[in-house]
């Protein structure tokens, strides 16, 4: 689904029940934030922990868009999930990097990379969920 907000564009992909990508373009600021948050919400409340934001078409981002991010991330973590970003454009990438962002949120240079991180995080995540397999010796 694809909704075209005035300067914005975002298109969401529900990937797998607990994973979405989010393919955010044009410019996320003051006035468009919000509607990106709104967006992550909802992901989450139909119950997606792992975001995916692809950012290669975002051609501006301030504190604002900057905030929904931290936000974003901040979230899912508390759902036991992450916030992923792929391919921001060299001026969004600055910003993320220059605000220590990128130490903390995973930054991956495209989708493929981002979803086989999603995907390695879920399994570790799973075989720590696994109750270890016990093998009973007998002694005669």
């Amino acid at each position: 689904m694809t909704v075209r907000e005035e300067n914005l564009d975002i298109e969401v992909e529900v990937w797998d029940a607990v994973t979405a990508i989010l393919t955010v373009g044009g410019e996320m600021d003051v006035e468009t934030a919000t509607f990106v948050h709104h967006h992550i919400a909802n992901q989450f409340l139909h119950g997606r922990r792992h975001l995916v934001l692809d950012l290669s078409a975002l051609t501006f981002m301030d504190s604002s868009g900057l905030n929904v991010v931290i936000k974003g991330a901040r979230e899912a973590r508390e759902r036991g999930g992450d916030l992923h970003l792929v391919a921001p454009m060299p001026a969004v990438r600055r910003l993320l990097e220059i605000t220590g962002l990128t130490v903390t949120t995973p930054l991956h240079a495209d989708l493929d990379e981002a979803l086989a991180a999603v995907r390695k995080m879920d399994s570790a995540v799973a075989a720590q969920v696994r109750p270890p397999v016990s093998q009973e010796s007998t002694r005669e």
